[in-house]
């Protein structure tokens, strides 16, 4: 049986790699000829079994449990990952064995005795290459790398973390907000320094005033307690200056702060921490009713502000001098545009709706650090001479690069990225040269996510050009090679590369036609990676890094359940646009039973869209949208043709596209979707009068969009924990695209589905789950009651008691696409 499976894969591979590249093929040709026609192949089914919509919405063990989170161990010959148990939310963590370019091993479950040895996916490494360090259920543990040995050199309830290797052979750590560094050959533990969110004690002063003077030289008690005070401080003050025993480390750094990032130097002398006023994400938020509680009563659930409620801050950088226990607050007047008016003719346009005028004057900006997950705001060189910070303003204008002159005392930008519409929150990595005081970084300001390098006093040059992205950077120990993620050859199709920090030559390491993700062995001779088809969950491969080097896969979990499943592979076709000269990609279900060319009966057709706006889904890879991939299966298997579209604001296709929908969301998405019906009508032999729509959470609000501003479009749509009005939405991912709704209201009312709900004609069905803390189920029940008053007929809501925004129970997911399926089975 294992070797069936094993067989059955290698085949299902080998067929779906031919179908990507005729299809890949097919996409290129097309554009080069601006026809934007795909050629239609067989369908790729894995066995004979129909998928049943009860199995497409069962729980996801069923699919096989594929490798998560996995990382190199320090050998740089171990591959550690973690799988999740069958039935159990809990994750068994395995390693397996790899030589220099194929697997020495199988998998083997790591026992949970010996998980504490298996290293980290975020360890770190000693300047000299010996040692290994990272923490494990927050304690911290050294490997010595040559022969393997483990020294756990803290066992505590606290948390370590943050660890460092500072220039001194030292290893630094954070508890809450106080920094120690180990002497790892005395093993003794140091202070580096505790700061403290509040004001720095007041020392005991004389009485100064009329009243406390007497009162001093009338009551004993009191002159006596004042003694024993001053006493009590002269003597600490004492015993610092004459033992050097004790840790006098003590920074303090405001009443009423928050510390949102420390970064210290690898000297181990200065460190960079940023501030700023106490406030929580539920600051001002609204409450979330639990009907479905653990013990019967209705629960009041703390939920997130709205975008409306949300009030522009700005954060403090601070220089700390350890040595001189001196700290100073940077400014930012010294970054440039820091006081631009930068929303200047946004402000102009709804004064001027308001019959008002607006003048524009300049003002110091709300500025804060730039957090991008799994990346550092603040790099320090390998020297510790020089810093910089990725900072943003709040209005979302702009983000700067800047390092800091010890000496002066002030922030000096070294680069400025602006954009009109809004700086996007991926793409951001950067960091500094391990030999030289050279930044690298990435920049949207050709277009396209692309990598630059900026010496300290020099100019920037741009390694990488061209109508791809780059994304995910690593930068070689000897500084030669940046190597990336990128879509170079086409839209949807994901390789890794590298490129030469000298020529700017760029090589292709991997050729795997599909999405691939990547890690660097520690000794930098291998690639990790993850690596997904259209028809096939991901899996773990490894290969040498060297220009299209063959890849060895590690794992194969893909259960024969999902093998034997007949499934549809969708073609990614290019539909040409009407506003625009780049095509629209999207991936397109054909019926089993279709014929290319085919005439007579009409066909059904189904447009699916995707979520969070800012998402690919019409690429080569799985998708994590993989129930509504055997959805659309099941759809084509019916006679439907299903297709799912790449609509402007989609991410992947460069920075046009992705402002595109800049304070007018759901314009020129439903445009996209019409040109999507047009293609199907003209190429896929479709029933323009029987075209259907539905998605969730984004695609949830374009399906309101498409039925209220352009009714004749969709005979029928079903819209999924759907947003209905975004000043109900949070303001990190809102206010990007439509601004603060106090500065631009015409954006916000433009752009609500609820504002057009008198444009609905045909049949909407409104799937909402009611523990939804992302968009709140509010904005289903404020829609319904304006559809009401409409006196609107022909919409239904189902809900969902106990479900978030992702749905968790398998009951809930039949119940949503049962009733989606019968929406298009009696509409169209």
């Amino acid at each position: 049986m294992i070797k069936q499976s094993i067989l059955s894969i290698a085949v299902a591979s080998s067929l779906l790699l031919t179908g990507c590249q005729t299809t890949h093929q097919a996409a290129q040709s097309s554009e080069k000829k601006q026809t934007f026609q795909s050629v239609v192949t067989t369908p790729v089914d894995f066995g004979g079994e129909n998928i049943t919509l009860e199995q497409a919405m069962a729980h996801p063990d069923w699919l096989g449990r594929q490798p998560q989170s996995a990382f190199w161990a320090a050998d740089s010959k171990t591959i550690v990952f973690n799988r999740k148990q069958q039935g159990s939310e809990l994750r068994d963590t395995f390693s397996v064995e790899v030589g220099a370019t194929n697997a020495k091993s199988n998998p083997n479950q790591v026992l949970l005795s010996q998980l504490h040895t298996m290293g980290s996916h975020d360890a770190i490494y000693s300047n000299d290459g010996k040692y290994q360090a990272y923490t494990f259920e927050g304690n911290i543990f050294l490997k010595t790398i040559a022969t393997g040995a483990i020294t756990q050199l803290t066992h505590s309830s606290e948390r370590e973390s943050s660890l460092q290797f500072l220039l001194s052979g030292e290893l630094a750590y954070r508890i809450d907000n106080t920094l120690y560094k180990i002497n790892l050959a005395t093993g003794r533990t140091q202070e580096i320094v505790k700061l403290h969110l509040s004001d720095k004690p007041a020392d005991v002063k004389e009485p100064s005033t009329y009243i406390a003077k007497e009162q001093h030289k009338l009551i004993e008690f009191v002159a006596l307690q004042h003694k024993n005070k001053l006493d009590k401080q002269t003597r600490a003050e004492q015993l610092k200056q004459q033992n050097s025993t004790l840790a006098d480390n003590q920074i303090y750094l405001g009443k009423g702060k928050q510390l949102f990032e420390i970064s210290l130097s690898p000297k181990g002398d200065k460190l960079v921490a940023v501030i700023g006023d106490k406030r929580s994400w539920r600051d001002e938020g609204d409450i979330m009713p639990n009907y479905v509680s653990q013990d019967g009563h209705i629960e009041s659930v703390p939920a997130r502000r709205k975008v409306a409620d949300a009030k522009s801050h700005s954060s403090e950088v601070i220089f700390i001098d350890l040595l001189a226990q001196s700290q100073t607050t940077l400014a930012y007047d010294t970054l440039p545009g820091f006081d631009e008016d930068v929303l200047a003719s946004v402000k102009e346009e709804n004064a001027a709706r308001e019959g008002k005028t607006y003048e524009s004057k300049k003002q110091a900006r709300d500025i804060n650090l730039l957090q991008q997950r799994g990346s550092d705001a603040v790099q320090w060189n390998s020297t510790g001479e020089q810093v910089a910070l990725m900072l943003e303003a709040w209005d979302n204008k702009d983000r700067w690069i800047a390092t800091i002159d010890f000496e002066g005392q002030k922030l000096v930008s070294q680069h400025r990225l602006h954009d009109d519409a809004w700086i996007n929150y991926a793409h951001n990595d950067f960091g500094w040269f391990n030999n030289s005081d050279t930044l690298y970084y990435l920049s949207e300001q050709s277009g396209y996510s692309h990598i630059y390098t900026k010496p300290l006093q020099g100019k920037a040059k741009q390694l990488t050009k061209g109508q791809y992205v780059v994304s995910d950077l690593t930068l070689s120990k000897d500084d030669n090679h940046i190597y990336f993620k990128a879509n170079v050859e086409h839209p949807g199709l994901y390789e890794i590369y590298r490129v030469s920090t000298q020529t700017g030559q760029r090589e292709q390491l991997t050729n795997l036609d599909g999405m691939t993700d990547y890690s660097l062995s520690p000794d930098e001779t291998k690639l990790l990676l993850t690596h997904s088809k259209i028809m096939m969950p991901q899996e773990l491969y490894v290969s040498s890094v060297a220009p299209n080097a063959a890849a060895t896969r590690l794992t194969n979990t893909v259960s024969e359940a999902f093998l034997n499943k007949k499934l549809i592979a969708p073609k990614i076709v290019a539909v040409p646009s009407s506003h625009g000269d780049q095509p629209v990609y999207a991936k397109v279900y054909y019926p089993a039973d279709y014929v290319e060319g085919e005439t007579g009966k009409k066909r059904k057709a189904v447009i699916f869209n995707h979520g969070a706006g800012y998402l690919q889904n019409s690429h080569m890879g799985w998708s994590v949208y993989f129930r509504e991939f055997m959805f659309h299966s099941l759809l084509a298997s019916e006679g439907y043709v299903v297709m799912d579209m790449d609509y402007r604001a989609s991410k992947g296709y460069g920075r046009d596209w992705r402002t595109a929908i800049y304070r007018h969301m759901g314009k020129p998405e439903v445009e996209d979707l019409a040109d999507g019906v047009k293609w199907m009508v003209d190429n896929a032999n479709v029933d323009q009068q029987a075209v259907g729509t539905y998605g969730g959470s984004y695609g949830g609000f374009m399906t309101f969009m498409a039925l209220f501003t352009q009714p004749d479009l969709f005979k029928a749509g079903a819209a999924i924990r759907p947003v209905t009005d975004w000043a109900y939405y949070n303001r990190g991912y809102t206010s990007n695209i439509l601004n603060h709704p106090d500065v631009d209201p015409i954006a916000y009312e433009r752009s609500s589905p609820i504002y057009f709900a008198e444009g609905l004609k045909n049949e909407l069905l409104i799937n909402a789950p009611m523990l939804d803390d992302n968009v709140f189920f509010q904005d289903v029940v404020r829609l319904v009651q304006r559809l009401i008053e409409l006196e609107k007929t022909g919409f239904e809501t189902a809900i969902y008691p106990v479900e978030p925004h992702g749905f968790r129970q398998p009951s809930s997911w039949l119940d949503e696409y049962r009733r989606i399926h019968k929406l298009f089975k009696e509409n169209l």
